[in-house]
């Protein structure tokens, strides 16, 4: 690219930025010939197509190269045959992990090898030496989990700890919360099996002097390589012993203090950190450190962070074993999105959390309590809490997820990544950071601290503006600017998160132009041709404000749509701005988001793939066809719209309002499956089978006799696993009609408006499980209530959004309205049984009507049942129940209405209670039934949900109160699963 005149007066260093945001077209001539040779020699799997270029072209930062290929090697075979072809070739080499990184590093001009899918194997774990030789793409909680069963940790712990990889760490030299007790990655790497570009496999680590000589005398290739890396070390000893920042938290720069004899000339240790520019990882040795078994946290509340900065060398005194800070801006955003557990946090505008760690549980609480008496005999003693283990796990979540997602909020200007990392000496934390709010505030930059205090490293994402060439060379000259103060406190540019792209142009501010030859000559020794992620890090790194993904001339296509977005400005566009790529999604253990990446490990399968590649759509360079893109509609095909990624996802990725409004658009051009009609239109046809009771039974021996459920199966492509639901003999509706239940369309007209409810007959629980209504009917009664249900038949149309039919979803709301306007107006609340249908008022409604005021009534007066019983009946006894239940809920009740109400109801009814996190059911309405779906919707269930159920004992009663679980749990573990109502209606028969 080329570059702006350097034309203004700002100091020497970096090139000015260039006027445009990165394109993101192949630049390499023979990629189609490198596939062909690739699928001949590997057993993996191999992505040059457009969709897996896109969904890789960018990571955690705000870089964006589109790569020539995608590679997901099976075994250390596959890396060195992909090698080989690569090198046969020319073509650059990337090693990627998880894909976090948030310098730049891991988006590049080159083949993408992904260890993550195949390469994730724990192969030894020896608890008498206490280490374990991993695979590249081994998660690291993955390797914590294994390792504590022998009360052992892997100790370099980064807030993405539950999907970042062992091979993404030691690339990027990664710490973590609890460095002050493990150090950094490269402090816990004993040895690493590599291969380099030119076909060399060696296994190195530390290696005495007598050894060395022995290597360098006997030749070949490794003899020449450990030869050039002793004269490195032998040349510059003095200048990396002087220049060297001693602070804890040095990453930025190649780790050459690794081979001074003082430390071993560990080879493994010096290419920790090198970011994939030197050699691929293919197998790695970590050290093992024993684990505190029991830990105490502190909580610190000080009237700001330069305060809580100020005390940061006292606290250290009393040895925490982590000592994390933030400052109260990220509370105050955190507060406007609603965020959970948030009155954890003491009283102040700036924070520490200091935490304690012991085998001996009084023992590590008695420190917590003694760094509490100390610090309470201050004059200016901060606000202090001592947390439960509950409480600590909570506030742990706040610390971690946090950052990000307080950086954007409604009104506020987007924050970014590009100074994010620095680090000084813990002692000289509080005046740099003083330093560091007078920088921003010359800029007009809104930012606030946060990060590793205990280690003076601090993370922040920053108001730049990377839309404008003016506020791109705001953006260039700041961190100029940051540098040079780095250095004057004798800091690091990097703390944590490599050098990447962001910092490696400014690397020579820091060591000097010697140090830089040195690291010059250091990627010399292991990759000559410059193949290794090339022009990252320290070598020859593009400038900082090159290859952006956004940019002066980004100006992506913004077409209309059906949903309003009211939270981006009614922009499609400014919402597939929401993924910043911190991967959230491709955690495997925990939560819900994303169910499909967690049966797949598939990057197309998680929310940030799929963002990515809309995201990508609308840019129109690599993906061209939209709304018509195939790679879309296949990113798109295997997403539960289960919700999770839109309270889960640190940004609120809303991924299922994005794939509705995708599938709308692309149908405009192709015909919709017959499936998308039979399960899209089921309260039509389920009102049809409703008319008489001959017309159900012939319905349901229909859809469950062989020959014609095969024959329907095959014209609706059904699994063959599958049995269809079956209509109930007589629906809720007729029920209530014989009950004479009064009509809902005339509530709200009485005096005693208050004891007034709307029982809602949505499609499932009348038409197929009818007693669940009726007993909700009877708890509502029981309650105190006037229960009243609509007479005419009316639907949410949960289903039309999964085949993106939204304007027949918008006339059926229009209807709700119309019929139900009495009620809506005079605030009669709503119970809704099945929470896919609560989530559409309270989500879908907003989206397609933002400016209603009849749709915001609707929104706010509609409950699911435990939410009423809840708020709305206060004083509420419910009947106690001496029995175990097993509890699963449904995705969008997790994720748009909150399960703390259910908890609560529970709880006061006397009952045991267990929740799995079992995550999606993976059911998720029709998604469940499609043939080509159905091992990944049993996958899914067969994580944890299935198994939790077939482990219950018979008398444990099973609450799950979607009608899609119901129908996974009954079909895979063959148990019933009861709702909410039902429970309380067998409490309350209890009784009599």
């Amino acid at each position: 690219m080329t570059h702006v005149p350097d034309t203004d007066s700002r100091p020497a260093g970096i090139p000015l930025p260039p006027s445009s945001h990165a394109k993101a077209v192949n630049t390499f001539g023979p990629a189609k010939e490198l596939e062909l040779e690739l699928g001949r020699v590997l057993r993996g799997e191999i992505r040059f197509d457009a969709g897996a270029r896109a969904m890789y072209a960018s990571d955690g930062s705000n870089y964006r190269q589109a790569p020539i290929g995608v590679v997901l090697p099976r075994d250390n075979d596959d890396v060195i045959a992909a090698m080989t072809a690569c090198r046969k070739f020319g073509a650059p080499v990337l090693s990627r992990g998880a894909g976090t990184s948030l310098a730049g590093q891991c988006c590049n001009v080159a083949v993408v090898f992904d260890y993550t899918k195949y390469m994730n194997r724990i192969l030894e774990i020896n608890p008498a030496h206490q280490y374990a030789w991993v695979q590249p793409g081994v998660v690291c909680d993955t390797l914590r989990d294994a390792a504590e069963i022998h009360q052992l940790t892997w100790g370099p712990d980064p807030s993405t700890h539950n999907r970042c990889s062992l091979g993404g760490m030691i690339g990027n030299n990664s710490c973590g919360t609890h460095s002050l007790l493990a150090g950094k990655t490269a402090d816990n790497i004993q040895e690493l099996k590599i291969l380099l570009y030119d076909g060399t496999q060696l296994t190195v680590g530390p290696t005495e002097a007598q050894e060395l000589d022995a290597i360098i005398a006997a030749g070949g290739r490794r003899g020449e390589i450990y030869g050039a890396l002793r004269g490195i070390r032998d040349r510059y000893a003095d200048l990396i012993r002087s220049k060297y920042p001693d602070i804890p938290r040095r990453v930025s720069g190649y780790n050459l203090d690794q081979l001074l004899p003082e430390n071993g000339f560990n080879v493994a240790r010096a290419l920790v950190g090198t970011e994939g520019t030197c050699v691929a990882v293919l197998e790695a040795k970590a050290r093992l450190i024993p684990s505190p078994q029991y830990r105490s946290l502190v909580g610190l509340g000080y009237r700001d962070a330069f305060a809580a900065a100020d005390h940061v060398p006292e606290i250290l005194a009393l040895k925490p074993i982590g000592l994390e800070g933030f400052e109260g801006a990220m509370i105050d955003g955190l507060r406007r999105k609603g965020a959970p557990n948030l009155e954890l946090i003491p009283e102040g505008r700036g924070y520490l959390l200091a935490e304690f760690g012991a085998d001996d549980p009084g023992a590590s609480e008695q420190r917590a309590r003694e760094l509490i008496e100390h610090l309470a005999r201050l004059p200016d003693a901060p606000n202090m809490r001592l947390y439960t283990k509950t409480e600590a796990k909570a506030v742990w979540r706040i610390r971690e997820s946090g950052p990000r997602a307080a950086g954007g909020g409604p009104g506020m200007p987007p924050r970014f990544e590009g100074w994010d990392d620095a680090s000084v000496a813990p002692n000289r934390l509080g005046p740099y950071l003083r330093d560091l709010r007078q920088l921003l505030n010359s800029y007009n930059y809104q930012a606030a601290y946060y990060g590793h205090f205990g280690d003076g490293c601090i993370h922040m994402q920053v108001s730049f503006d990377l839309f404008s060439e003016q506020g791109i060379r705001n953006y260039a000259e700041f961190i100029e600017r940051a540098a040079d103060l780095v250095v004057k406190y004798g800091g690091s540019l990097s703390g944590e998160h490599g050098d990447g792209q962001s910092r490696g142009a400014l690397l020579p501010k820091m060591f000097g132009p010697e140090l830089m030859h040195a690291f010059r000559d250091f990627k010399a020794v292991w990759d000559p041709e410059n193949k290794m992620n090339p022009h990252k890090a320290a070598v020859d790194p593009y400038p900082p404000a090159e290859n952006l993904r956004l940019g002066a001339d980004y100006k992506p296509q913004d077409p209309p749509t059906h949903f309003a977005f009211p939270d981006d400005q009614g922009s499609f566009a400014k919402a597939s701005l929401r993924c910043i790529g911190v991967g959230a999604c491709r955690k495997g253990t925990e939560g819900t988001m994303c169910p499909s990446y967690m049966a797949t490990l598939e990057e197309e399968h998680s929310t940030r793939g799929r963002a990515r590649l809309l995201w990508e759509m609308l840019q129109g360079e690599v993906l061209q066809d939209g709304w018509k893109s195939e790679q879309v509609k296949q990113a798109m095909d295997l997403c539960l719209s289960c919700k999770a990624c839109k309270s889960e996802c640190p940004t609120n990725v809303d991924l299922a309002t994005y794939r509705s409004e995708f599938l709308s658009h692309y149908y405009e051009t192709h015909s919709r499956p017959l499936h998308a009609y039979a399960f899209g239109m089921i309260d039509r046809w389920a009102r049809l089978a409703s008319v008489a009771p001959r017309l159900v039974n012939l319905v349901n021996f229909v859809n469950n006799a062989p020959v014609v459920r095969q024959i329907l199966g095959s014209a609706l492509h059904l699994a063959p696993e599958r049995q269809l639901p079956r209509f109930a003999p007589h629906t809720f509706r007729q029920w209530a009609r014989h009950r004479r239940v009064p009509d809902a369309a005339m509530a709200g007209g009485t005096s005693n408006r208050s004891r007034q409810v709307i029982l809602w007959a949505d499609t499932f629980n009348n038409y197929f499980h009818p007693q669940t209504s009726e007993a909700a009917y009877e708890v509502l009664t029981h309650a105190g209530f006037e229960v009243s249900v609509p007479a005419g038949h009316l639907c949410c149309g949960r289903p039309l959004y999964d085949f993106g039919m939204i304007d027949r979803a918008r006339s059926y709301l229009q209807e709700i309205l119309r019929k139900l306007s009495g009620p809506i107006d005079a605030g009669v609340p709503i119970v809704v049984l099945e929470p896919s249908c609560a989530s559409v008022f309270r989500d879908e409604l907003r989206s397609l009507f933002p400016s209603d005021d009849r749709a915001e009534r609707l929104r706010k007066q509609t409950f699911v049942l435990s939410e009423f019983l809840e708020r709305q009946a206060p004083h509420y006894v419910p009947p106690r129940l001496n029995r175990e239940v097993l509890v699963h809920g449904h995705c969008h009740h997790k994720a748009i209405l909150k399960m703390t109400d259910e908890e609560s109801l529970l709880k006061k009814m006397g009952l045991e209670v267990r929740a799995p996190d079992a995550g999606c059911c993976g059911m998720a309405g029709p998604f469940g039934f499609e043939k080509s779906k159905y091992d990944v919707s049993q996958a899914i269930a067969e994580r944890v949900l299935l198994p939790a159920v077939r482990a219950a004992a018979p008398q444990t009663l099973i609450v799950a109160n979607g009608f899609s679980c119901q129908e996974q749990i009954a079909q895979g573990a063959g148990r019933r699963a009861i709702h909410l109502a039902e429970l309380i209606h067998i409490a309350l028969q209890s009784q009599k």
